[in-house]
Order: structure tokens, then sequence, then C-alpha cells
């Protein structure tokens, strides 16, 4: 590998040298990229064609206009189903005539154009041109790469603070410059209902709103008397889904059941347990933690949920979301146990506990999901009381539920709180805004190994991949996101694309020496992320509560 002769790339190909590892010597200086080149698009590349176009082109100020089949000064892109789907080469042309970006499908020349992008140097990452008449151009070079996991993901809970759909576009944007393929939308929760759904109105008229929100950990004393909401209309959300689709990212939308749902309960009050509460006195919830007000396991609640999905379906097509994730998790059995109506329903199924309740109510929804061609995903919890033979499950109390699962059969996602959950606190000074958890640095998000040791052969192979998870509980907007979530997203697209070597023996020194470079396109992009040094004054909060964790995390 040449890693110096290019700029750093992140994440890491599996090879990245010079043409002269491949013999050719001539064209020493390089791709330039000036208003002579072009863009050679092969069948199914459209796409790539577009967004380079779109992003190269207001970068630089070049109209990247169409090439023909014999063009030269040129960049190429075609596919050969050969290479790995999501594989792809790089290359510069003997004397620098051409770029080629060589795909197994469209998704690998989509990827590759990431890299193109990388190589051109931050300025490529503006919106328009800083210093037109500086020359741009690609390095002699070969890269060859694929991804290691087929998900590459990061989970954003919208519900606990609301983000606008822009916010929701750039953040597709920066998943898509990081080769992450995945984005899981967490849509509801306690604290709110985010997704329309036309039949059912007062699920954003009341379930979008909350009147105030606590400020920092459940513990503080602090309020904000805001109101606060906010929801997707249903083409807001088929924005975001082909917005997403052009970046070959998938969409896992998030419809929490049957616990976390005091906000669709507020809306609709018999969705509750009316003869354990009087759930007409419930509103949308105002703090953090685990709710004891969840879903009644009524066959109306079905037929409503039934609802509900039916339209998210027809928002989200198989294409894009072939997973559709119901949560399934932190649902407390409180008023199950209490209500006459849950107990009666557990006797009428012959099941031994709430916990076989709770899991009758997710086969439900895995069978009837299964039959319009969609798979169910969720939460590790929906391992307990038994799991679905098709379900796949989101492992985040630790690498155990994951284990359990795929030695089962199961696909997994890894996504252990103990690693990647970016809410987690990035450094122990007093200084780190709202701390919660565990001290999380980039160095230990580096160092997270997705497969844990000791998994049977056939068991790893239903390790799907892993996947970043961000709740906002603390995070109130955009720059509060940017700051938990970067750079250490960075380190975990590397662990997530690149074959790195086990987490003792990864090269953390070389991945700093690329992130200098990385830090300088995140700056283009606007990312408010938290620097090496610490928080800036504007990003600290002092006198707010959080709950920091002290010691190294749990191996579980």
């Amino acid at each position: 590998m040449a890693m110096e002769l290019i700029p750093a790339l992140i994440p890491a190909p599996v090879h990245a040298g010079d043409a002269a590892d491949s013999g050719d010597a001539a064209g020493r200086d390089g791709f330039p990229l000036d208003p002579l080149t072009t863009i050679t698009a092969a069948p199914g590349t459209e796409d790539t064609e577009r967004w380079l176009r779109s992003t190269l082109g207001a970068a630089f100020g070049l109209p990247l206009a169409p090439g023909g089949e014999d063009a030269t000064h040129t960049i190429r892109l075609r596919i050969d189903p050969a290479l790995d789907p999501e594989g792809y080469r790089l290359s510069t042309g003997p004397g620098g005539r051409y770029v080629e970006i060589t795909g197994g499908s469209a998704a690998g020349v989509f990827w590759g154009a990431q890299t193109l992008r990388q190589l051109l140097g931050p300025e490529a990452f503006r919106r328009a041109p800083v210093d037109p008449g500086t020359r741009r151009v690609v390095p002699v070079t070969d890269i060859e790469d694929r991804p290691r996991f087929p998900w590459r993901g990061m989970m954003l809970d919208v519900a606990r603070h609301f983000l606008p759909k822009d916010d929701v576009l750039r953040y597709l944007d920066l998943l898509a410059a990081h080769k992450l393929n995945v984005f899981h939308f967490h849509l509801t929760d306690d604290q709110g209902w985010r997704i329309e759904i036309k039949r059912y109105p007062r699920l954003t008229e009341v379930g979008s709103w909350r009147a105030r929100t606590k400020h920092g950990h459940r513990a503080s004393e602090l309020w904000d008397e805001t109101p606060h909401g906010g929801h997707y209309t249903q083409d807001d959300i088929r924005e975001i889904v082909a917005y997403a689709a052009e970046r070959h990212i998938r969409v896992v939308p998030e419809i929490d059941i049957p616990g976390h749902s005091q906000a669709a309960i507020a809306a609709y009050p018999e969705l509750g347990n009316t003869d354990v509460i009087d759930t007409t006195t419930l509103s949308v919830w105002d703090t953090w933690g685990i709710n004891a007000n969840v879903l009644a396991p009524t066959d109306n609640t079905l037929r409503f949920f039934e609802g509900v999905l039916e339209e998210v379906l027809d928002l989200f097509p198989a294409a894009t979301s072939p997973f559709i994730h119901i949560g399934g998790d932190e649902c407390r059995k409180d008023q199950w146990k209490e209500s006459p109506a849950a107990q009666a329903r557990i006797d009428e199924l012959g099941l031994a506990n709430e916990d076989e309740l709770q899991s009758w109510v997710i086969r439900h929804f895995d069978t009837w999901l299964t039959a319009r061609g969609r798979r169910l995903i969720g939460w590790d919890e929906i391992l307990e009381g038994g799991l679905p033979t098709g379900a796949a499950v989101s492992s985040w109390r630790g690498y155990g539920g994951g284990i359990t699962a795929a030695e089962a059969g199961h696909d997994v996602v890894m996504c252990p709180e103990q690693h990647v959950y970016l809410d987690h606190r990035q450094d122990g000074g007093p200084d780190e805004p709202m701390p919660i958890g565990f001290v999380r640095t980039l160095e230990d998000v580096y160092r997270f190994e997705p497969v844990p040791a000791g998994l049977s052969e056939d068991a790893a192979r239903h390790i799907l991949g892993t996947q970043a998870n961000v709740w906002t509980e603390v995070m109130q907007n955009r720059a509060r996101v940017d700051y938990q979530v970067f750079p250490r997203l960075a380190a975990f697209a590397e662990v997530a694309w690149s074959p790195l070597p086990a987490p003792a023996d990864r090269d953390y020194a070389d991945f700093e020496r690329r992130m200098t470079t990385h830090y300088a396109r995140l700056d283009a992009l606007g990312v408010d992320y938290r620097p090496p040094t610490g928080p800036l004054p504007r990003q600290q909060r002092p006198g707010v509560l959080g709950r920091p964790l002290e010691g190294p995390p749990p191996n579980v």
C-alpha cells in the first residue's frame, strides 16, 4: 500500500497505490479537473453522474458536461458485475487522460465517487468555488476497494428532539460521504410522533408536540418551557427516501411498539391500558427514561398499528426499505400485570407470562410484515419470550443478545451501547457538555470490533454489519448532534467498511494522521464536530446535569 502518495482517505481502502504499482509511469502529474473535463457515464451510472455534477461541479465551478464514448479528459463511470456489488476500482488512465471508476453495481460506482471527491481535497466539499484559479488534480492512483459489511448504518432519533427535514437530508449526505449505507430513522417514542399518518391525524396533531422538555438528564431540575415538536409530512418522507435512494442508502423506519408509545396513547387514549389508568389524562411525555405507559395488547391496538404500517410501507418502498423496525425495547410490564384485559389475553392464548405476551405482539407483526414482503427487525429484547423465525435483531444492550440471536440463526446488526452509542460522552473532562454514559473516545470507537470473539463460523455469517446509534435526549439541535456524532462517526465508518486487524493491532496513529485532512473536509461541510483539544466555549453547557458513568464499560 502506498497511502503516502495520495491524500488521506477515510475509510481506508483495501488497496491504494499509484500507477507505478501497475507499471504505468506516464502522466505523473495526475488527472487535471478543468472546464474541459467531461463525465462519460455508462448505463446504470446516471445517479453518480448527476451527483458528481452537482457536487464537484458546484465546488469548482465546472460544467462537467456529458462526454461521448471515445472522450478523453473525462471521468469514466462503468459497471463490472464481476466486482463485489459495493466494490469499485478507481484509477487514472495512461498519461492522465482520464479517471475511471468501475463498480460492481451502481452503488459501487457511487462509493468510488466518494473516494474521488476526497482525492480532490477539502475544497471539493464546499458548495461554491473559494479559489477558482487553483488547478485541481486527481493524483496518479490505482485504488481497489470493497466493504467488509453490507450493513453500515447510523440510527438518528428524531422523536426526543425533532430535526427539520433539511437537517435529515444533510445527514444522509454525511453518511454517504463516509460510505455508510443504512439510515435507521427512529420516528416515534414517548416524547413525540414524527410521521404523518393520514388515517390517524391526531398522531401528529397531538402526538408530535409536548408542552415542555427536561433540560439535561432526567434527574436535572432544569426545564425548557418552550413547547417542542414537529413532524414530517408524507411528502417529506417520500423526499427523504428518494434522496437516500439516490445515494444508495437504505432507510429503516422505526415505529416503536409496544413500549415507548405514550405519544401515540396521548393522541388516541384507547390504545393504552384503560382498565389500569385513565389514559385520557396522559400527554406527550416531557422527560426521559423508561415509561410505564405501554400499548394495550388488544385487537383494536393490532388493527390500529396495521393501519399505521400500511401507510409506512407505502412511504418506504421495499427496494429502499426491506426492513421495518418495530422497536420492542424497554417495554415495562407493570400495567399488563395489573390489567384484567391483558391477563385475559394471556389466558386466552395459553401464554406463560407477560414476556410471552410481548413476543405474541411481535410475532403478529412479523407475520403481517412477512406477508407483505418485508422483514421485521427489533431491539434485542424481542428475544425474550421467543423470536419469530425470520426476524432480525439490533443488539444494543451488549454483544450478548446478538450472540444468542446469531447462534440461533437470526440475522444481527451489532450496535452495543457500550461501544457505539454516540450520545455517550467523548471525554472525561469537566467541560464535556451534558455528559452521558461511559467515555467513548475517537480511539475507543476505532477499536470497536462488530464480530465478537468466539462466535461460531455459521453464526458469524449472520452478522449483517454494524450501526452507530444517536439518541437525542440531550441533543436539542443540529449543532449538538454534530458534536456528539463527529469525529467518531469517521472512526466508525472505517470499522464498518475497512478490513481492519484485531482491535489491539489497529494503527490508530495512522488513522489520526489521516483525520488531520478529514477535519478540513468536515470544516468545509460545516460540521460542528468536537475538536481534538476539547469543546469550544460555545459547545459547552455548564451547569446542565448529565449522567456520566465511570470506568471502562462492561463487555457484555
